[in-house]
């Protein structure tokens, strides 16, 4: 009876302990069918993008709608870059974006490192300067800022895309990698010091192998903003052979009056969003990680 009461009870207090277990585990299946569920309906439009750029005319707003299209009509695709300059707008779009993201990155980063490490007078109240200009809308400085380019002849060509990224980066980027680099052991940096280690130094050899996380996030973001500016391209690139992509959808939409070209526009934004796609899957690792890490403490 003691053995049998002693098993029961082992066995009492092993179905106890597995409660939780059970419990955890039907937690994390809810959460993952919960979540497959959101990235379903997240990806629903971009399946209806894809589905689209193969109709035909007066097809895409059909109800209910033609997940699978019949006929799958691939030429869409080929009317968007026979019509449209595609591998000019591309190369122009490609131009400024190179060379904003390269920018921003490269003065953000050390803009952050100025804020983060090196003691200066003034320093708190500069940043928080900085920061305020994130509670200041662009069409605030937009007519401003277009006098100086215009005065400056930048009008029509990439100067004012480009140049600008090249002071500082941007406030956001600056308090993003500062918050990153403020997690990073002073000593690693202390040791260096003792060996004769200059600010330059520490920068690139301890602070950018250690922040490759927070710089693809910067890197990222600026992709995005630069690839799908419209705005910025509209009002300083009047010339038709200095329109990027974003400009090119909305010439597509004016190429003839009354006939339906959604199914074009649609096919040019599947072109311009497969490179953002693929970037982010690229990057995803250290996108993910960055945006963990930064801001651990202040």
């Amino acid at each position: 009876m003691e053995r049998v009461s002693t098993i029961a009870g082992v066995r009492t207090k092993s179905a106890v302990r597995a409660s939780p277990t059970s419990q955890s585990r039907s937690g994390q299946v809810l959460a993952y069918v919960l979540l497959s569920l959101g990235g379903l309906v997240m990806f629903m439009p971009f399946v209806w993008l894809l589905s689209s750029s193969v109709k035909g005319p007066n097809q895409v707003f059909v109800f209910p709608p033609e997940w699978i299209p019949n006929p799958i009509h691939w030429d869409n695709y080929a009317y968007v870059v026979q019509e449209l300059p595609f591998l000019l707008y591309l190369q122009n779009t490609m131009i400024i974006t190179v060379g904003a993201v390269t920018g921003q990155v490269l003065t953000s980063m050390i803009s952050a490192y100025s804020f983060a490490r090196l003691r200066w007078w003034g320093r708190d109240v500069i940043f928080a300067l900085i920061l305020s200009t994130l509670m200041l809308p662009y069409v605030v400085t937009l007519i401003p800022i277009y006098v100086i380019f215009t005065r400056l002849h930048w009008i029509n060509t990439f100067l004012p895309l480009i140049v600008p990224t090249w002071f500082g980066g941007g406030a956001f980027n600056i308090f993003l990698l500062r918050q990153f680099f403020l997690t990073i052991p002073r000593e690693l940096e202390e040791a260096a010091i003792v060996d004769g280690a200059q600010p330059w130094t520490l920068l690139r050899q301890i602070i950018v192998p250690l922040s490759k996380p927070a710089l693809a996030v910067v890197a990222i973001f600026s992709f995005l903003h630069q690839w799908n500016d419209f705005l910025g391209p509209l009002i300083y690139l009047n010339k038709a052979q200095l329109r990027t992509l974003a400009l090119g959808v909305n010439a597509l939409q004016g190429l003839e009056w009354g006939r339906d070209m959604t199914q074009y526009i649609m096919a040019i934004s599947v072109l311009i969003t497969a490179p953002v796609i693929i970037l982010f899957f690229v990057a995803q690792r250290s996108f993910i990680e960055g945006i963990v890490l930064t801001g651990l403490r202040g």
